[in-house]
């Protein structure tokens, strides 16, 4: 299958050749070949390697209209893409017109990036000036991207969280520019995406577009000056740009991110929550809202950014619209009316991005109880229903603990990581990021012992001071119960053993106004009750 004729502002020159030459097995020394379009590329897989060729297509917001535009993105897609993944991607190759006009292609890739001439006269390579520029990348199974492992149920919480850190090392790594992003940067997406929806009026309704139009003008103006103050800290930087499943791929154990944009710097030189709140929203509109709320609360455990929690609802709105134009742009390349699938898709992307900026009132939710209650697995339960999208941020003792302390979420603390000065330390950092999160317009949950009543009265104090709903839930459960739950953890945060559980026994708690929940049933029943309680 050739590239459509109708492709917009389509320069497609001799492509059509190069595409019918690439999808040749005789090119690949006669391995079969499977390919993948896109919008805006096609991948040529035949045997150890894939092959990826840039569209000769013109859109507002990506230029591959000529070879030499093609050839400067395949070099900056090797640059920014080697931050993430340098195993995938081995070099540039050039498609080259040779005697008679016979296309042939070089033998191997270009490794360094800035080596790779647009006049044919690499090393190695065949003569012929070149007609087309392809990234050569290593193959992997496609069951190892991350969205076909969603479809197949295959994402776990524990994957989640990995993805989560990898994406905070990346944007930790990643370069502050500071001459980006901002409130005229989203200002610049936000116009694109109503540019674009508004000009399919057959598949998204205007008064639908018109009300995202209003309600993404009104979020811009109220979070400019945060906007601004994130961008002078050094919180825009240059990011991946497009995070969502497809772009990971679960390498040798490890996700891994693959795919960046790099047609247009910009789009991917952004607030680094704008860049998070695509995987997120993606999983969202999924139905994944639990596994994405994983990601947000190790994300905010590795980097402590609470404030970028307040843009957060725009970010996804943002996010779901540009989702949302891209397909509508891939069923415009397709011909016809397009795949009712497609544009059933296109049309909940649009429906997300409204859902998004609809209000959800923050709340503080604190899960007590003496440790094996089970208040983390409680506590992780509820969030993902609390609060705006993907939930509510977990703020667990434990792992908070261990932060100040300066050791591994599972390492272990000596007996002076839990003296009175320390617990101290925990709760007031506890304090602090609860109200900070609720500040942001979220929700929280704190899990937590809270054994003595003046812990408790400060979190209820926390939610009193900014005005939101406070829930407090008590668990309870028998001695027993808790002594075999804390004796068969694995590879958790709480350093609690039956010798702690034990002496918590003896513990006078004062009065405990809050929910009482017996916790020695079976953990679903429990989170049940609480659901109810908190409804």
């Amino acid at each position: 299958m050739t590239a459509h004729p109708t492709e917009p502002h389509a320069r497609l020159g001799r492509q059509e050749e190069v595409i019918a030459f690439l999808g040749d097995p005789r090119t690949h020394g006669g391995q079969a070949v499977e390919r993948i379009d896109t919008h805006a590329a096609l991948v040529f897989l035949a045997g150890d390697r894939a092959l990826k060729l840039k569209r000769a297509v013109r859109y507002p917001y990506l230029d591959y209209s000529t070879v030499e535009k093609r050839h400067a993105a395949c070099v900056a897609e090797l640059a920014v893409n080697r931050r993430t993944a340098p195993s995938l991607y081995r070099g540039l190759l050039a498609v080259r017109s040779g005697a008679g006009g016979r296309l042939t292609l070089d033998p191997e890739p270009v490794e360094d990036v800035g080596a790779a001439p647009a006049d044919g006269a690499a090393a190695g390579a065949a003569a012929g000036e070149p007609v087309d520029w392809l990234v050569a990348m290593a193959r992997f199974p496609a069951d190892a991207l991350l969205d076909r492992m969603a479809g197949r149920h295959a994402l776990t919480p524990a994957l989640m969280r990995r993805l989560a850190e990898r994406i905070a090392a990346f944007h930790a790594e990643a370069e502050p520019r500071p001459d980006g992003g901002g409130v005229a940067a989203m200002r610049a997406v936000a116009d694109g995406n109503l540019l674009d929806l508004r000009a399919a009026p057959d598949l998204f309704p205007e008064r639908e577009v018109e009300r995202l139009a209003e309600r993404t003008a009104a979020a811009l103006d109220r979070l400019a000056p945060l906007l601004e103050e994130r961008r002078r800290a050094g919180l825009v930087r240059h990011g991946h740009g497009d995070l969502h499943l497809r772009n990971i791929v679960l390498l040798d154990g490890e996700p891994t991110l693959f795919d960046a944009i790099e047609f247009d710097e910009a789009l991917a030189v952004a607030d680094v929550f704008y860049d998070l709140a695509f995987l997120l929203m993606d999983l969202d509109h999924r139905g994944l809202r639990p596994l994405g709320n994983a990601v947000l609360n190790r994300y905010l455990e590795e980097t402590a950014d609470y404030g970028g929690l307040a843009a957060l609802p725009l970010f996804l709105s943002l996010r779901a619209a540009v989702r949302a134009k891209v397909l509508a742009a891939a069923l415009r390349l397709g011909g016809g009316g397009g795949e009712e699938g497609a544009v059933a898709e296109a049309r909940r992307y649009l429906e997300l991005a409204l859902a998004a900026l609809d209000p959800v009132p923050a709340r503080l939710v604190a899960v007590g109880g003496l440790s094996g209650t089970g208040k983390t697995r409680l506590a992780e339960g509820l969030a993902p229903g609390l609060g705006p999208a993907p939930g509510a941020v977990v703020l667990r003792s434990d792992v908070l603990r261990k932060r100040l302390c300066g050791v591994a979420d599972t390492g272990r603390l000596p007996a002076e990581g839990y003296a009175p000065a320390m617990t101290g330390r925990v709760y007031d950092e506890l304090y602090r990021r609860a109200a900070a999160v609720l500040a942001a317009g979220h929700a929280a949950v704190a899990d937590a012992v809270s054994a003595r009543p003046d812990e408790r009265r400060r979190l209820e104090a926390v939610a009193a001071a900014a005005g939101v709903r406070f829930d407090g839930l008590w668990l309870e459960a028998p001695l027993a119960t808790r002594v075999e739950r804390v004796t068969d953890r694995r590879n958790d945060a709480s350093d609690a053993d039956a010798g702690v559980a034990e002496r918590q026994d003896s513990y006078d708690l004062g009065r405990i106004g809050w929910t009482r929940l017996d916790s020695g049933r079976v953990a679903a029943d429990v989170l049940d009750d609480a659901r109810g309680r908190l409804s």
